[in-house]
């Protein structure tokens, strides 16, 4: 066989790959003019019209630009060459109008002066005369990122903003980006004393690590563009323990009228009478499985006091099952001999925790039993919350198999249970990706999100009967996400996907409505996808939007009707265009109903030939918990990575994703095996119709977690389409994975829906060539699942390629290596193959 380097420079001489597939230590080129990090600020009359923001341009320039929402207009914060001079002549050192020391602004309210707040002093600037003087009374900007050293998933995503990294060590460090499984995503390295400007968003977390994959620091990104110092000093406690080390201990919670406190003796529920100290026992039931603590390391009860004081409702918890997932870590740094790791890990068919509240009369001491016949079998029990009058309490009841998704008010005097809101579905409710609920108790109204007609839209309920008092949002089209609530002028901000006919359904666009369903307005503009950031008070709102065949846009516009206020910037791309990078291009054909429109997107080599044949490959993810194929403008991509070596890269979204209507998210249920492949077949088919280049003769497919569970799939169930494949950290038997996620789609209790979907029970149908890839510590999905697919494989006499990573978690086609591996395969089996 030839050897990995010979074959590839082979292959680009021959043209059939492209210098690109070199390119991983290259700079990634940058956007610029894409990113607007508002702060506002008052005005001389108190309105929140005004804002700032820095503008960043190629070789470390940057301008500082002002925005009058009110008046529409945008202009320079300030005269930029006048401000250098005036640096230039204070500091006796030439200053760039371009490179101003400045990293922060505060106006005065009647902008005739400005605090520039730079990293080592601050600077009052009078903008009539342009004289400078140092201001002693505020601090310069302390930008730094506040950083420790335990690794945890980005569980937020907030507005944009950016780090800049700055590796202050001696040695070059790997930043990672954390997504919301744990999986560290790669951005590159840093070299020894190097920094760089990350964009990214409040809340996502990111790692710094040595070249051998140690943790040295972890930040986690605010509102604010800060810095990220890595030089090993300064690194904080973590904020989330994973393991051990103790936990403080909480007392019991005490009444509203202060004369109350409910404690836990061992397992039981006691009343503490505040003045006297005297305690009375509520309950003698409790035990181990059954009690009234938290756990074992939090002796201390979860209580909700009614307001009036008069009652109480303690939830009483009884443990799940103890499944614990063992790893071993076969290579570590820090000793010669292997280490065994293990971690609690539920999965389909376990045991869940269960909480129930109990109900007790502080008057009588005893317990006011609750009819539990309409939240039976929990999967969970939450937002417990009392009426204000102390008449009852609510709480919503999730039942396990998310068929059933209760909100229930529980009468204080009685116990007696009814519904306010009674969701139930023969397939799956989302709970996960779909819910939202707000209370109006100023109104005694609820508002409530539900896919009940067969699009996810928002209802408005009657506290207290539970009526529907009306449907506010309705149409083909779905609610994807609300942003604001206003409850005096009774309307509601939110992102719509697919209420622009003709444009992509999944494309998000802003919207307003009233509560009783009137003055729905689209409040954004532009073939694409939409993000917006709302004005503290949400008279205006900042919109970028873009495709991944258009650079950004960004835009002011008023947020109570849309009307454009001014255009604040429009993305440079220069820098991705000079490198003779390719739109991707949007593309839409027929699924398998021949009615529903499929959207994807179409990537080809830089050096792309309409006379030649591409083998194509597919990236794959058909989770069905979101939609995944992109729709935002990116500078770079892992399908462009793999397009340059000299294939064309699909990625689209088949039946049983989410973000379309419930008919075509249900293809999901109890049919992971599915995966859409019916409509990514005639998709990709389509796709050749329209454009010859693509060779269906060789077709290769690549996912990781799901995906990789799918792009097995591919191979065992359609090896007559698909010729190569890798399955990178799939989870491959639903069994083996973890519990909320499958159960989700495939229900409870684990069924004959579970085997059917199993890659390991149908490993012997494989057809074609495997790549399976997994890390041996992986926590996100157990690497026996892999294992399991191997053993397999092997008892059906199949061939197949496996790729074992001692020390590396969930996701190695994100690793260096793993990608490596990936491309070089896929060359290998397609490429060659020819």
């Amino acid at each position: 066989m030839m050897q990995s380097l010979q074959r590839w420079l082979l292959l680009l001489g021959l043209g059939l790959i492209g210098p690109a597939a070199f390119s991983d230590t290259a700079p990634t080129p940058r956007i610029f003019r894409d990113h607007v990090e508002p702060h506002w600020f008052a005005d001389a009359h108190g309105g929140t019209n005004l804002f700032w923001y820095r503008v960043d341009l190629p070789q470390g320039r940057r301008e500082f630009v002002l925005v009058d929402a009110g008046a529409g207009q945008r202009r320079p914060a300030f005269d930029h060459v006048r401000l250098a001079a005036a640096f230039s002549e204070k500091t006796g050192s030439p200053v760039s109008a371009e490179r101003l020391p400045v990293e922060r602004l505060n106006f005065a309210a009647d902008l005739k002066t400005v605090s520039l707040r730079g990293s080592r002093k601050v600077w009052q600037l009078d903008l009539a005369t342009y004289s400078l003087t140092v201001n002693t009374n505020e601090a310069p900007a302390e930008s730094r990122l506040p950083a420790n050293q335990t690794p945890r998933p980005s569980l937020t995503t907030g507005a944009e903003t950016e780090i800049t990294f700055e590796n202050r060590l001696a040695q070059a460090v790997e930043i990672f980006w954390s997504d919301p499984d744990g999986k560290r995503i790669p951005y590159g390295s840093l070299p020894a004393g190097g920094s760089r400007v990350q964009h990214t968003f409040v809340g996502h977390v990111w790692l710094a690590c040595s070249t051998k994959g140690e943790v040295l620091a972890v930040f986690e990104a605010d509102q604010n563009s800060s810095t990220a110092i890595v030089d090993g000093i300064g690194i904080a406690e973590p904020r989330h323990r994973r393991s051990g080390g103790a936990r403080p201990s909480r007392r019991g919670a005490t009444s509203p009228d202060g004369k109350w406190e409910a404690v836990v003796h061992g397992d039981n529920l006691f009343l503490r009478n505040l003045a006297s100290s005297a305690e009375t026992p509520l309950t003698a039931d409790g035990n181990p499985t059954n009690s009234y603590a938290r756990d074992s390391e939090t002796p201390s009860p979860e209580i909700y006091w009614s307001p009036d004081s008069r009652h109480l409702v303690a939830m009483r918890h009884q443990p799940g099952s103890d499944r614990r997932v063992f790893l071993v870590e076969s290579s570590p740094a820090d000793q010669l001999q292997p280490k065994l790791q293990s971690y609690a890990y539920l999965k389909p068919g376990d045991n869940v925790p269960i909480h129930q509240p109990h109900l007790f009369a502080v008057d009588t001491l005893k317990e006011i039993p609750v009819d539990e016949a309409l939240f039976s079998n929990p999967w969970s029990i939450s937002e417990v919350r009392w009426e204000k009058d102390s008449s009852r309490f609510t709480f919503l009841f999730n039942q396990r198999g998310h068929q059933a998704l209760r909100l229930l008010a529980a009468d204080a005097q009685t116990g007696a249970v009814k519904p306010i809101v009674d969701e139930a579905s023969k397939t799956f409710i989302d709970y996960s990706g779909n819910f939202f609920c707000e209370y109006l108790d100023e109104t005694g109204e609820i508002l409530w999100m539900s896919e009940r007609d067969g699009w996810n839209h928002l209802y408005l309920y009657d506290a207290h009967t539970g009526a529907v008092k009306n449907q506010i949002t309705k149409g083909e089209w779905v609610v994807r996400r609300v942003d604001r609530v206003d409850r005096e002028k009774r309307r509601i901000w939110f992102q719509a996907g697919g209420i622009v006919p003709g444009q992509d359904p999944y494309y998000l666009q802003a919207c307003r409505v009233n509560f009783d369903g009137t003055g729905l307005t689209i409040l954004t503009e532009g073939d694409g996808t939409h993000a917006v950031q709302f004005s503290p008070d949400g008279r205006f709102l900042i919109d970028k939007w873009s495709r991944v065949n258009q650079p950004a846009v960004t835009e002011l516009r008023r947020g109570d009707d849309g009307k454009l206020v001014c255009q604040l910037e429009a993305a440079d791309a220069g820098e991705v265009s000079a490198g003779g990078w390719r739109f991707p291009e949007p593309f839409a054909a027929k699924g398998r109903d021949e009615v529903t429109d499929i959207y994807g997107v179409i990537w080809r080599p830089r050096n792309f030939e309409t006379a030649k044949k591409y083998p194509v490959i597919e990236d794959i993810y058909a989770g069905p918990q979101d939609s995944f194929a992109p729709k935002q403008f990116r500078a770079t991509s892992q399908q462009q990575a793999l397009a340059d070596l000299g294939f064309i890269v699909v990625q689209l979204d088949g039946m049983g994703t989410a973000n379309r209507s419930k008919k075509f998210h249900d293809v999901c249920w109890k049919n992971l095996a599915d995966a859409g492949f019916p409509d990514r077949i005639r998709w990709i088919k389509a796709a050749a119709a329209n454009y010859p280049q693509l060779d269906l003769t060789r077709v290769g497919i690549y996912g990781t977690s799901a995906g990789g569970q799918s792009a097995l799939r591919g191979l065992l169930d359609h090896g007559d389409f698909y010729q190569a494949g890798v399955a990178d950290s799939g989870c491959h038997d639903n069994r083996m994975d973890k519990i909320w996620w499958n159960e989700q789609w495939l229900g409870w209790p684990v069924d004959e829906s579970y085997v059917k979907s199993s890659n390991v029970v149908d490993a012997h149908k494989l057809h074609g060539k495997l790549l399976l890839m997994v890390g041996e510590l992986d926590q996100n999905v157990d690497p026996a699942s892999t294992m399991q697919v191997v053993n397999a494989l092997i008892k059906a006499d199949k061939d197949f390629e496996l790729l074992v990573m001692p020390g590396a978690g969930h996701g190695l086609a994100q690793t260096p290596y793993g990608a490596r591996r990936l491309r070089e395969f896929f060359v290998r089996t397609l490429l060659e193959a020819k």
